[in-house]
């Protein structure tokens, strides 16, 4: 359920902890230590205090706020025994359908992970492609014990901060969203490229899949961003323009077959919240890009 954040400033403390209690897993005193610090004048601005309500914490109740949160891809996840956001995150990058190969993988890691630091890897994985998970997995696990601390802290803050923008609407969003967008333009007569098909492919390992299709309006864009309204997963991408047809209907010889028909961009995404404009600028022969606004 969404709530304004007028509404909120007006409950009383019971209600306005009642309505945004499970933004933080497990742990209903964030939201009651937050109440507390009404009015917020933004979304920010709530979503800042209940995270100072973590990091104000004691030692011990942090490490417990922690230990409350799912394994990824664990045994609990995998028999839906985890709360329906967590279930919806972690579903949301696929990690609810792993072979039983990525599984172990996976339940390897988290062991590894427990092991060393006494509670559960903590990733915000909308944020991220399953390939990037495992980076960040393997990469963390070399932390020393303060570091990953605090590593877990921040990756709360993403997680929680979408949550909140999720369940609360007003003055001040936090933003949580990032745009992929794309143009072709035809540099042989200077001018943009339309209804050129334009597919994106989201890299998993060396294996690749579609992830979204588009065609090139008028001006030579898409009708909508290929990635918006959320976060741009960390990953590696391919872009693939179906660039043949468009020069064959202006009647050019271009060999039989054409020298360019598909023409690939490879790119790697590295900000969730940023805007990342891939656009192909072409000839018959050639072809460049950029990364623009």
């Amino acid at each position: 359920m969404t709530n304004t954040l007028a509404d909120l400033n007006r409950m009383s403390s019971t209600s306005f902890a009642g309505a945004i209690s499970d933004t933080f897993e497990l742990a209903p005193w964030v939201a009651e230590a937050a109440a507390a610090k009404r009015p917020f004048a933004t979304v920010t601005s709530l979503h800042e205090a209940m995270m100072g309500a973590v990091r104000a914490a004691p030692r011990e109740r942090q490490l417990e706020f922690l230990c409350g949160h799912p394994d990824l891809a664990g045994k609990a996840a995998r028999a839906g025994a985890i709360t329906d956001d967590s279930k919806h995150e972690q579903s949301s990058v696929g990690l609810d359908s792993l072979s039983e190969a990525d599984f172990a993988r996976f339940h390897s890691l988290n062991d590894a992970y427990k092991a060393k630091f006494g509670f559960p890897f903590i990733v915000c994985v909308r944020r991220h492609t399953r390939d990037s998970i495992l980076v960040q997995f393997e990469r963390r696990l070399a932390h020393d014990a303060a570091t990953e601390f605090a590593a877990a802290l921040q990756e709360i803050f993403y997680i929680t901060r979408l949550r909140i923008a999720a369940r609360v609407t007003g003055e001040g969003m936090p933003k949580v969203n990032g745009r992929l967008s794309t143009h072709v333009l035809d540099t042989h007569v200077g001018r943009p490229a339309v209804g050129v098909p334009i597919d994106l492919y989201e890299f998993a390992g060396e294996a690749a899949h579609r992830i979204a299709s588009a065609v090139t309006n008028s001006d030579g864009r898409t009708d909508r961003p290929l990635i918006g309204d959320r976060p741009l997963p960390i990953g590696r991408y391919e872009l693939r323009f179906s660039i043949g047809d468009h020069f064959r209907s202006r009647g050019i010889e271009q060999g039989d077959p054409p020298f360019l028909d598909i023409v690939p961009l490879r790119f790697s995404i590295a900000e969730p919240e940023g805007h990342y404009h891939v656009p192909l600028l072409c000839t018959p022969w050639s072809y460049s890009t950029y990364r623009g606004s």
